[in-house]
């Protein structure tokens, strides 16, 4: 008997054991357009069970960074989930001019499938297929053999459907009918539980009750004063809360959440209907649930860091966030899930705003950049050997340069030296520099991690620091400037120690990482380096 007992006993530890290998859920929390700043200017307004809760009881990397340029949205995503850059997995921008095919395109657009949602059929035709490397999602799925789960779900559909890989169970995104859609890439009819979601309308409470400051306005003492001039206008209205969301809707489309904090809202509503009807982390096989927040970068471009809207979104997104964690503590288990948090790229001060303040930056129009450059062929060869600019890009037209009898390396010399006159110019390389890479110059490390000479042109130039091509109001992203860069890395919950960092951390660090923690392979074109700091024993 005491033999039968300790093997028991044994076999119900061994078993304890296998269990604890991995967390039944992994959520990676991606928040667009999120500034490491963030965190520390609003902290003292943040509830002590939203991001403070991540921070004090997770491991924060203080000083975590992108790599490569251009920092958009689907080459955040990305990099994020493949652990590598642009150069490797082919997501060169959200949308660019091909240089092999001659044509634009964009980051999921696949001509090959359907959308599951009547009246969606443009939004509707997306998919993974442009993306060249597997995701830890994808690993993930190879690993279970197919068992564990993965949703990927966002607002925008690059941020649900590239952090959910080639072999995700779905993909789900926000549309302007008011709909989670997503493509028959995945299934042959969206899932029962989303179609009942869909048709129950959750944005319309949201926008009934329109948007009014969640705090007294005092509070907000880290931002401008309200309708300061470098705020653009919420669907033609002054940027002055509170804000008739109902009104709007009624003169636009449910698209109008996007533009406001619930889309946050109705995302994570979303995502707590997903976790229930498919069942996610019921069982010891881990799934994996990839949630991209999108209205902050929405409210991001529109109004500016510095706005009362942005401070108010991400106070709203802390409670949202709390309240989401509570939910994974109630559904899954305190200790069954792992959470990390990050973003797709961070966001620049406005360039007005700046020069206001007597730093000689300015704001760019990328119409008028295309028109000099054409302008200038014209004057210098008689003709318009500028096939497209785009995206910091230059393509020229190579069968027009056969034909006139020019040298190509010439003309790259000589629009290279006339983007030098131009005032908003840093640095301006070559294809051939770009390949050729040096180690004593990091803007162009940082060009050649975002570069794929199958699609980009055969000269790429950078803005200077604080230079944006975008309009004088809001701001954008893009540059391999901190601004750009800096954003939060924060790892949560299953055997995660408490702990912070401020060694400076990479991006694509993220995805070997998990895999690690997971026990699985790391994405194909990953370097493989971890956040070793997640791996000494837990105190």
């Amino acid at each position: 008997m005491k033999k039968l007992f300790g093997f028991i006993i044994i076999s119900l530890v061994s078993i304890t054991t296998q269990a604890q290998k991995r967390p039944k859920l992994v959520v990676g929390i991606v928040v667009d357009q999120m500034k490491m700043e963030y965190l520390y200017r609003f902290e003292s307004d943040f509830s002590e069970n939203g991001f403070k809760r991540l921070m004090k009881n997770g491991y924060t990397f203080h000083n975590a960074h992108y790599n490569y340029m251009p920092t958009y949205t689907a080459p955040g995503h990305a990099s994020i989930y493949t652990g590598t850059t642009p150069s490797m997995h082919g997501i060169v921008g959200n949308d660019w001019f091909h240089r092999t095919l001659k044509k634009d395109m964009y980051c999921t657009d696949d001509a090959a499938v359907s959308t599951l949602v009547p009246g969606t059929e443009t939004e509707g035709k997306m998919s993974p297929r442009n993306l060249q490397s597997t995701t830890m999602t994808d690993e993930l799925k190879l690993s279970t053999n197919f068992k564990g789960k993965v949703i990927g779900m966002s607002i925008k559909d690059r941020g649900a459907i590239l952090p959910a890989g080639h072999f995700a169970d779905w993909a789900f995104w926000y549309t302007k009918t008011g709909e989670f859609i997503s493509s028959d890439y995945y299934g042959k009819k969206l899932p029962t539980w989303a179609d009942d979601f869909n048709k129950e309308k959750n944005y319309i409470p949201y926008t009934e009750k329109g948007w009014s400051l969640l705090k007294p306005k005092e509070v907000y003492n880290e931002s401008l004063p309200d309708d300061n001039p470098y705020e653009g206008k919420l669907y033609k209205k002054t940027p002055f809360f509170p804000y008739n969301m109902k009104e709007m809707l009624d003169n636009n489309d449910p698209g109008v959440i996007r533009v406001s904090p619930y889309g946050n809202n109705l995302l994570a509503d979303f995502a707590k209907r997903a976790i229930e009807k498919e069942e996610l982390g019921k069982d010891e096989i881990t799934d994996f649930l990839a949630l991209s927040f999108s209205s902050t970068d929405y409210i991001g471009h529109t109004f500016g860091p510095r706005s009362i809207e942005i401070q108010d979104t991400y106070l709203r997104l802390d409670e949202t966030i709390a309240d989401f964690l509570n939910y994974l503590d109630k559904t899954v288990g305190k200790d069954n899930y792992l959470v990390f948090l990050t973003a797709d790229h961070a966001g620049a001060e406005n360039s007005t705003f700046l020069k206001d303040n007597k730093y000689k930056v300015d704001n760019i129009n990328y119409k008028n950049v295309s028109a000099d450059l054409k302008e200038f062929s014209k004057t210098t060869f008689s003709d318009d050997l500028i096939l497209k600019y785009d995206n910091f890009n230059v393509f020229f037209d190579l069968d027009l340069i056969k034909s006139k009898g020019l040298d190509l390396t010439k003309v790259k010399q000589s629009f290279k030296e006339y983007l030098y006159t131009k005032e908003y110019v840093k640095r301006v390389y070559t294809e051939e520099e770009i390949l050729a890479g040096s180690p004593n110059d990091e803007l162009l490390e940082f060009v050649s991690n975002g570069y794929d000479p199958t699609q980009n042109g055969e000269l790429y130039f950078v803005y200077k620091p604080g230079y944006l091509e975008y309009s004088a109001t809001g701001t954008t992203h893009g540059s391999p400037y901190t601004y750009d860069t800096h954003v939060p890395v924060i790892f949560y919950g299953w055997h995660i120690k408490k702990g912070e960092s401020h060694e400076k951390k990479y991006i694509t660090q993220i995805a070997p990482t998990v895999s690690q923690l997971l026990k699985i392979t790391m994405p194909n074109s990953t370097k493989c380096e971890v956040l070793t700091e997640l791996f000494t024993k837990k105190e």
